[in-house]
Parts: structure tokens; C-alpha cells; sequence
């Protein structure tokens, strides 16, 4: 099975009154998805803002493991983790 690389930029929403933060999030899918597909199920991921997909863009597999690392290293993501009970992707 093939796959492709996704770098998805959203916004999250909770962190003060109309204040927002912007994150980079890495996921890897089948290779027949397509980005209409990848921003619906980064819209519905936990804490994402009413229309909070910036932007979808394919990348390479080494920009994806090196994304992977710093979304690791991101503090927000670590929080709203820990809040949301979700296991890391």
C-alpha cells in the first residue's frame, strides 16, 4: 500500500476570548485520498475551530517525520491531548 503526506495548518479555538492559536498538524493517509477528504477529517479533530482548516498541502515523507517530531515538541498539542484523552497519531 502507498501513502501520502499531509502538512494541515489549524486554528484552535479555547485559548481566551476570541484569541486563537494556528498549528501544524502531520497525517499520513492512503494514497487515493484527496485534500477535500484530509480537510473534513481535520475539521472534526478535537478543538479545531468552526471552519479552522488553514490550509492542506502534500508533502514528502521526511517533511512528514520532522513534522511529526515538532508537533511532539509543541506544548498546545500536548495539552490539548492530555485534555482530550487522545492517543498520538
Amino acid at each position: 500500500m502507498r501513502w501520502k503526506y499531509w502538512k494541515v495548518v489549524l486554528r484552535y479555538g479555547h485559548v481566551g476570548k476570541r484569541n486563537e492559536v494556528s498549528v501544524a498538524r502531520y497525517l499520513v493517509t492512503e494514497e487515493s485520498c484527496t485534500p477535500v477528504f484530509i480537510m473534513e477529517q481535520a475539521a472534526d479533530m478535537p478543538g479545531v475551530k468552526h471552519n479552522g482548516v488553514t490550509s492542506v498541502k502534500e508533502i514528502a515523507r521526511e517533511e512528514f517525520i520532522e513534522g511529526k517530531r515538532l508537533e511532539q515538541e509543541n506544548f498546545f498539542l500536548q495539552k490539548m491531548k492530555a485534555l482530550h484523552n487522545e492517543r498520538p497519531a
